[in-house]
């Protein structure tokens, strides 16, 4: 009789399935070690869904708690030393375009707002937005600056990005506030808050000023309508150069509780990287073990939860 000699493709068979075997005994006897079945396909699905969405709201909630303050302190040192060095050379803005008349950038400074009796020391940026408001209180672009005749109207966050209008409700009929600009230093009395369904103040006298502030009214991240503060310059207003925008023509991001969603494609691109890193950290929570996974995928999954939400901050109503 003639012995058979097993083929190479034969051996390498019998020896991938002795493999998988090995494989599958190995599974199986930590699966009844720890006595959890193994996930399906769509449960695996499942978990990944769910580390995105804990990622993305411990994203949010550390965003809007913690690190929104941290970037308004270093944004509002920043536009403080510009709007200064501004001030010194001559070329702070006095009206909507830069001293070589180009359009101003978006929350470029035009303004330093001060309120004693409630601590505010802010500097004001162009335009109002969502995320104009990130870096501070902003002034609304189809409005006169401060200090010159018209109805002026500086939006400011009630608690996010360190909430600079958060404490406006407070202040009384009397209050003095001091705006800077480019044109000097003007002086306003507090004529009064006022929220949803009060009486409006009595009209402005031509050729005077007044400067309304408005911030989220209701609690901290639950807005529940408009806060207003009304004040009435003390001394002599001064003129301005035509606004480039009217009410008709102002974007809807920059009204009142207003979301910005110029940027959604951006925040697409995120949720699609964190949904990317929590299928892996699935895949590996099961492959690896539990510490090689903290280890690995924990700092990017606080990364990139972080950056989507800050995108996502973008679609909250700008006075939050």
């Amino acid at each position: 009789m003639t012995a058979t000699i097993p083929t190479t493709a034969a051996f390498s068979r019998s020896r991938s399935s002795d493999v998988d075997q090995s494989r599958r005994a190995l599974r199986a006897r930590r699966r009844t070690a720890s006595g959890v079945p193994p996930l399906s396909p769509k449960l695996q699905m499942t978990r990944s869904a769910l580390v995105a969405l804990l990622a993305l709201s411990a994203g949010l909630l550390l965003q809007l708690s913690f690190v929104s303050a941290m970037q308004h302190s270093a944004a509002r040192q920043q536009a403080f030393d510009r709007f200064r060095s501004e001030l010194a050379e001559g070329t702070a803005p006095i009206g909507p375009t830069d001293y070589e008349n180009r359009a101003l950038d978006p929350a470029a400074p035009v303004a330093l707002l001060e309120i004693p009796t409630i601590g505010i020391s802010e500097v004001v940026g162009q335009g109002t937005s969502a995320s104009d408001l990130f870096v501070g209180p902003g002034h609304r672009r189809d409005t006169p600056l401060p200090g010159q005749i018209g109805v002026s109207l500086l939006f400011g966050r009630r608690a996010a990005y360190g909430g600079p209008f958060g404490n406006i409700g407070d202040l009384v009929e009397g209050d003095l506030i001091s705006v800077t600009t480019g044109q000097g230093t003007f002086e306003y009395r507090v004529l009064g808050v006022r929220r949803e369904g009060d009486p409006l103040p009595e009209p402005l006298a031509p050729g005077s000023s007044r400067l309304v502030l408005a911030t989220a009214d209701g609690r901290s991240f639950l807005p529940s309508g408009v806060l207003r503060v009304d004040a009435d310059i003390t001394g002599t207003p001064v003129g301005g150069p035509a606004r480039l925008i009217t009410d008709d023509q102002l974007p809807v991001e920059e009204r009142l509780m207003a979301a910005d969603r110029r940027t959604l494609w951006v925040l697409v691109l995120w949720l699609q990287a964190l949904i990317a890193i929590s299928i892996g950290a699935v895949w590996a929570w099961h492959r690896w073990g539990r510490a090689q996974t903290w280890i690995v995928f924990l700092p990017p999954l606080a990364l990139v939860g972080l950056a989507t939400a800050g995108e996502a901050a973008r679609l909250l109503p700008n006075l939050t």
